[in-house]
Formats: structure tokens, sequence, C-alpha cells
């Protein structure tokens, strides 16, 4: 379990690409020194499992259910990821309850410079995720807790304040980027249960 508050950012150093899994090698400094074998890591929102790690570095695998859901796949050497270690019971709750588990991948499709230095990012939704998403609900953008500021039909958009676009992934976001998407879990059960 997590929270939306992104704790680093990493840099992919290597990627294996073979049979549809995808072995990542990322780096980032001092992230990984309390990392255990088999902890779960955030990386752009995608709950993956350390498989190797030092201070500065770990490797995970991801296997072809996660490739087809995420933009794992689409990861090149080089590239900024967003980190978050999980949710300790102790920890503040500063963002919304977060899993891991990504809903889908979406695209953005507005980035609207504000003059106070925030932006405001709009993204394109199916009709199969959009009834998840609640005007000033909770949603998580590779990895990140947000607020959802607008809503229509097919999109939805986000506030993105100054210290987020510095400290996330999400400053060098442009349009046509795609991006993970996981819905409030909360709205997920409810909606469950009310078909049922």
């Amino acid at each position: 379990m997590f929270t939306g508050i992104i704790s680093a950012q990493g840099k992919v150093d290597e990627l294996k690409k073979e049979n549809d899994s995808v072995e990542i090698k990322l780096s980032s400094a001092g992230f990984f020194k309390d990392s255990k074998l088999g902890d779960s890591v955030a990386i752009n929102g995608v709950c993956l499992t350390v498989t190797d790690f030092e201070d500065d570095y770990a490797k995970f695998f991801s296997q072809i259910e996660t490739n087809n859901k995420t933009t794992i796949d689409n990861l090149e050497v080089g590239d900024a990821v967003n980190l978050e270690h999980p949710l300790r019971l102790s920890d503040r709750l500063g963002g919304h309850l977060v899993q891991g588990h990504v809903d889908g991948v979406i695209d953005v499709v507005v980035r609207l410079e504000n003059s106070d230095g925030s932006v405001k990012m709009e993204f394109s939704i199916d009709s199969e995720l959009s009834k998840f998403i609640a005007l000033h609900g909770s949603v998580c953008i590779n990895g990140v807790s947000l607020t959802v500021s607008d809503k229509t039909e097919d999109t939805f958009s986000v506030a993105l304040i100054p210290s987020t676009l510095e400290n996330t992934t999400l400053g060098i976001t442009v349009i046509g980027d795609k991006a993970n998407i996981e819905v409030d879990c909360l709205a997920r059960y409810v909606y469950q249960l009310m078909q049922s």
C-alpha cells in the first residue's frame, strides 16, 4: 500500500526485454539503502518487487500482465521515474490510499502553464475508467496522488503546484505522453458492491 507521495526520482540504467517480460535496473541516490529482497516499490505508480539491490540501485522484474496494462514496457534507458516506498502503519497518510495496481494507461491532451507557476494537465480517459473519476476526488497518475479539478465524459484535469512539478516526473510530462492511472480504490469497491 502506498500514499501517492513521491519519495524520490530514479533513473532507468538498464532494461532487458525478453519473452514479453522486462528486467529493470534503477538508480537513485540512497533511496534503496533500507530495501530488502522482496520489498515492494512503486515505480511510476506500478508496484514491483525488489529482486536485487545496493544502496543506490535496485533491480525489478515486470511480467507480461503488468507490461500490457502499464507504461513499464515503454521505458527507455535514461528515463526518469517516480519512486515511493510502501506505507508503514505509523506513517502519515499525506495523499490517499494507493495500491500500486494500475488500472490503465491514459494520454496527456492538454498542458496549460499558469502565471503562478502551476500547470493544468488534462488527460483523455475511456468510459470504463471515467465512471470511477469524481470531481474533487482522488486519482493517482504515474504514482502521484492528485485531486481531480475538472471532468467531462471523456477527459479529466488535475492542477499541479510547482513543488509537484519539481519533485516528480510530471514536471517533464508533455502533450502526447502516456501515463499510468490508478483510480481511487474506494470508488472501485463501491461500484462493484453496487453492481451486485
